[in-house]
């Protein structure tokens, strides 16, 4: 189905979300570090706490808002598309927590680290929930290969969009030294992230839920799975070795696309003096280490097709392996080299990951013929 300029209707309604989480996603976890750090002033001891809850219920939340949206007969919980769209708008208010103080904190205060432990888990909660229905939505908008690079540079192209967030807050807000233009900012944000994703909650139809209508009309839907079938299907899971490969190494590279994004502005507060570095010039790099991945991506289009992207994101992991090295070798007194370094390894990992989605849907896809899923 293509509007009359040629545009893809179910694509740009699943990309539309990503410009939407983003937009957001790209502040909340560039700034909230500095910001309950340098500003909130909370204590060591309260931001090691806040974390080691936050990385319990991350563990917990992606399983158990997977469990509720595939089993759920709720509309909200069951059809990907409502999940986005009711979501939506919890999503944005959770992303505005951190940047507005519940008072005037002072240095070590105990609420701030409370502050910080709440709004993490609400925040990390309501992403799982929505980005768990628009990662299914990819699966089932399209089986075929093609098709499904033709959906990634939709994808990129609204997560260019999204990412160009940092660069222009930075710029606006001095990079939040203007704290006031940074809550303003951050307001304008919400506001137009949740009406991007409440696009795709009411326009991204799937081919299967459009198959599934006749269905509904004429008989009961199929009852919820059981708790055998479901240790069933976990076993048959867990057995594929393809699987484990992929979560292995999707564990370590969240993980240091995380650790990029909420330390980067950090590492270079400390290890590049302000009179090396001027501001405008680290906005500039901030925002380029949140936006080039996606040009990257979108450039590497030709190669997806001619070599496949498991050697793609092999070559970019050798990449990042011989800067890191070569790093290492120039030391850190060059301050130029040291802030190309930090931007060139933020966007190697972040374009790598960008296409995860590629090997996530063949690994569904396989699943799904070797067991004759439904």
């Amino acid at each position: 189905m293509k509007l009359s300029l040629g545009i893809h209707r179910p694509a740009l309604a699943y990309s539309m979300t990503t410009l939407g989480a983003g937009m957001m996603n790209s502040i909340f976890y560039f700034y909230y570090v500095k910001l309950f750090l340098n500003r909130y002033k909370i204590s060591e001891s309260s931001f090691h706490q806040a974390q080691v809850v936050f990385m319990i219920w991350n563990a917990i939340n992606d399983p158990l808002f997977g469990y509720i949206q595939d089993n759920s007969k709720v509309g909200f919980c069951s059809v990907r598309r409502h999940s986005i769209l009711y979501g939506a708008p919890f999503y944005a208010l959770a992303f505005l927590l951190p940047w507005f103080p519940w008072k005037s904190y002072t240095e070590g205060e105990w609420l701030s680290g409370i502050h910080l432990m709440v709004a993490l888990c609400i925040f990390d909660g309501l992403l799982t929930f929505v980005l768990l229905a628009q990662c299914a939505l990819f699966a089932e908008i399209s089986s075929k290969h093609e098709s499904r690079l033709q959906l990634i540079k939709y994808n990129q192209v609204a997560s260019l969009l999204g990412s160009s967030s940092i660069l222009f807050c930075g710029l606006v807000s001095d990079n939040m030294e203007n704290f006031a233009s940074f809550q303003t900012f951050t307001i304008c944000v919400a506001v137009v992230s949740t009406a991007c994703m409440c696009y795709t909650g009411v326009f991204g139809i799937t081919q299967y839920e459009q198959r599934e209508k006749p269905v509904e009309s004429g008989g009961k839907a199929e009852s919820s799975l059981s708790l055998a079938t479901v240790l069933t299907l976990t076993k048959q899971i867990l057995t594929q070795k393809n699987f484990l490969l992929f979560v292995f190494m999707n564990f370590f590279q969240v993980f240091h696309g995380t650790f990029c994004s909420n330390f980067m502005i950090i590492f270079a507060d400390n290890l590049i003096p302000k009179d090396a570095l001027p501001s405008f010039v680290r906005s500039i790099m901030y925002g380029a280490g949140f936006i080039f991945p996606q040009f990257l991506v979108l450039i590497s289009h030709s190669l997806f097709s001619s070599i496949g992207y498991y050697k793609v994101i092999l070559y970019a992991f050798y990449v990042e392996a011989v800067a890191a090295a070569v790093m290492l070798l120039v030391g850190p007194h060059h301050y130029y080299i040291l802030a190309v370094f930090l931007t060139i390894n933020m966007v190697l990992v972040h374009a790598s990951f960008s296409v995860f989605n590629l090997p996530l849907a063949d690994i569904v896809d396989a699943d799904f013929n070797t067991y004759k899923r439904k």
